[in-house]
């Protein structure tokens, strides 16, 4: 079994029995989008809170 089918199932078994598939949805896209994140920061792909401040805020 593939590693994403098997976190998936344990995502699955996490959540409540009245759980919608909206709930479901959100979760993987949750988890989808923090495993990106986490690979680009380990690659060093990431802009500091100072570089978004001067990006972002008027100066």
């Amino acid at each position: 079994m593939s590693i994403a089918k098997e976190e998936a199932k344990r995502l699955i078994e996490k959540l409540p029995d009245q759980v919608t598939w909206d709930d479901i949805m959100y979760e993987f896209y949750v988890k989808k989008k923090l495993a990106v994140a986490l690979k680009a920061a380990e690659e060093g792909r990431i802009v500091s809170h100072d570089d978004v401040k001067k990006r972002f805020l008027p100066q």
